[in-house]
């Protein structure tokens, strides 16, 4: 299954933001990947480059290539709705995401790791594509077999940010994907219109 593998903190540095959580080493440099470094001067983007930047910064923050991208695309282009809200909600909506949003896993490649391995389960039945879409009412659970590894104890004693449209219970290991989210509670530094305006032209 296609993803990136490259380094990812040199991504983060040509963005300029921790695009794949917290980053000790991001930290330490936060100006973009190069010999020169600060010294380099920065040139004006142009429109076409502004929407393209989005753009990857979107695929990297989810974990998508190009293909899969572009027909998550397609596929908020036929919801109701504001396309570029329709777009984040339906990768919010995705497997990996859920299980690291709702504090499974660390990182959203732990949570991609997890779903590969069939240690997770959707509304009872082991999934193990990432990419699996989640509809409203989905239930997310940890399977028997896999509910005695250190990362599940970790997660059954997780104290971190929870999001309001999912729901987890820690004795349960159970998680429930609530609703589609709203774009003000995507957390998410990403500027939707332009990817929309990017694959318009």
């Amino acid at each position: 299954m296609a993803r990136y593998t490259g380094p990812t903190t040199k991504k983060s540095r040509s963005f300029g933001e921790s695009i794949f959580g917290y980053d000790k080493a991001f930290e330490k440099r936060k100006y973009a990947p190069g010999q020169h470094g600060l010294s380099r001067k920065k040139k004006s983007a142009s429109e076409y480059g502004v929407q393209l930047k989005e753009k990857q910064k979107a695929k990297y923050t989810y974990g998508l290539l190009e293909r899969q991208f572009r027909k998550t695309f397609e596929a908020a282009t036929r919801r109701h709705g504001v396309t570029g809200e329709a777009l984040l909600q339906l990768l919010e909506a995705r497997l990996d995401n859920t299980v690291f949003r709702l504090g499974i896993a660390p990182t959203r490649r732990g949570a991609r790791q997890l779903v590969n391995h069939k240690h997770i389960e959707v509304n009872g039945q082991i999934c193990s594509s990432p990419s699996a879409t989640l509809r409203p009412g989905d239930v997310i659970t940890i399977r028997e077999k896999s509910k005695d590894h250190e990362w599940i104890l970790a997660a059954a004693n997780n104290t971190g940010k929870r999001y309001s449209w999912l729901e987890w219970n820690p004795t349960q290991l159970k998680g429930v994907f609530v609703n589609y989210p709203e774009r003000d509670q995507i957390p998410e530094n990403i500027r939707e219109q332009l990817i929309v305006e990017l694959y318009s032209k």
